[in-house]
């Protein structure tokens, strides 16, 4: 559950680096190298940068990935910094007009309109700037999802009412405000779940690019591109699981050979950079309250919120450290259930409950898997005021 490097690594920290963020970037760029393999030539390969911002991240994917999806203008201009050059789509709902006008002047190459007001005003924006390019766009439909597309999802943006993208009449009425104004069409974006595997994702695609085919022929448009989001499961439970990229390439390449006139993104974020991080930390102490074992790590969910966000128990690794210098007997749980917690004045600062270990002692070092995505950049940073963890990123 953890590459050697990494391993290797997180026992050398000083006691006073502790905790620490620490990612493996080769093993990150040969998984992003083999994604991209598994896809057809003629699909894009976006990372959704919400994932993970971190600019070391979003310069090993660089060589991978043809763009990056951001949704805000802060990930905009940070993005725009860390990897100038490569292209930017911007999403999300609830765009402001200062960062459409930022998303403007970086010359971002394609917004995700969610809304009919958000297009009257990117067209009033555009419009502004008569002597600039026109802003291409893609309409984010809200399409009805089929149970077998998203059951098992583990968050769902669309297939329901839901405040994301618009539904496929409000598509159909955005239409005509396009005439005359500087926006050019590409295509339609899609996002309805996360948390799918490859049959649902490729279900999902599919009706998605039949759906786009159908409009464009009903009104007569031209529609290049088709969007079809991210989402791709990732299973906390299975820490050694991976999202089956080959059989979805294969998929992919049948619905491109049906819809040649299309070109195909998918926007993947936890999927490519989840396992790449580790959240290393230490047990300060180990103790026993009515006939449970309860391990209090340096740190907490203010700095991994992912376990208490998605309400699981987070895999871990346990690196021993043999040497105990007190002059006390070393506190130790050994070949029993543990709950691991952090140093938050709350119950609810929990990485995983009552988890079987051989053994576990303060002084041991806690490497939590799976810690590249939504992992410090989705948490409450300043609860308590503890210091932040350090970063560390191998190459």
């Amino acid at each position: 559950m953890i590459t050697p490097r990494a391993a290797g690594h997180a026992a050398r920290l000083a006691g006073d680096q502790l905790p620490a963020y620490v990612h493996d970037l080769a093993d990150l760029a040969d998984s992003a190298r083999a994604v991209r393999a598994a896809l057809p030539k003629r699909a894009e390969l976006y990372y959704a940068a919400k994932a993970n911002p971190a600019a070391e991240i979003l310069r090993t994917l660089a060589p991978h990935v043809s763009g990056y999806e951001t949704a805000s203008g802060g990930e905009l201009a940070h993005v725009r910094e860390a990897v100038p050059g490569m292209p930017l789509a911007f999403g999300g709902p609830g765009k402001t007009e200062a960062e459409l006008r930022l998303a403007l002047r970086l010359g971002v190459e394609r917004f995700h309109v969610e809304s009919e007001q958000e297009l009257r005003l990117l067209a009033d924006l555009a419009d502004e700037r008569p002597g600039g390019a026109p802003a291409d766009i893609l309409l984010r439909v809200n399409l009805p999802a089929a149970e077998a597309e998203t059951s098992g999802a583990a968050l769902a943006m669309g297939g329901r009412p839901s405040p994301f993208g618009l539904d496929p009449r409000s598509v159909e009425a955005c239409l005509p405000l396009l005439r005359g104004r500087r926006l050019r069409l590409r295509g339609i974006h899609a996002h309805l779940a996360s948390g799918l595997g490859p049959e649902a994702q490729l279900a999902v695609a599919a009706r998605v690019t039949d759906w786009a085919r159908d409009l464009a022929g009903r009104h007569r448009i031209q529609v290049t591109e088709v969007d079809v989001g991210g989402g791709m499961a990732v299973d906390y439970a299975r820490p050694g699981a991976r999202f089956d990229w080959q059989a979805y390439g294969r998929g992919l390449r049948e619905l491109t050979a049906k819809h040649p006139d299309f070109t195909l993104r998918v926007e993947p974020g936890r999927a490519l950079t989840a396992y790449c991080g580790w959240y290393v930390t230490e047990v300060l102490d180990l103790k026993h309250t009515h006939g449970e074992a309860f391990a209090v790590l340096r740190g907490g969910t203010h700095h991994l919120r992912t376990p208490a966000a998605k309400g699981h128990d987070h895999p871990f690794t346990v690196l021993p450290v043999d040497d105990w210098a007190r002059p006390w007997p070393r506190p130790a749980a050994l070949g029993g259930p543990v709950t691991l917690s952090g140093q938050l004045c709350t119950p609810k600062d929990v990485f995983a409950r009552r988890v079987p270990v051989a053994r576990l002692r303060a002084g041991d070092r806690v490497a939590f898997a799976m810690a590249g995505a939504y992992a410090w950049n989705i948490s409450h940073h300043d609860f308590l005021m503890h210091p932040p963890p350090t970063f560390h990123f191998l190459s």
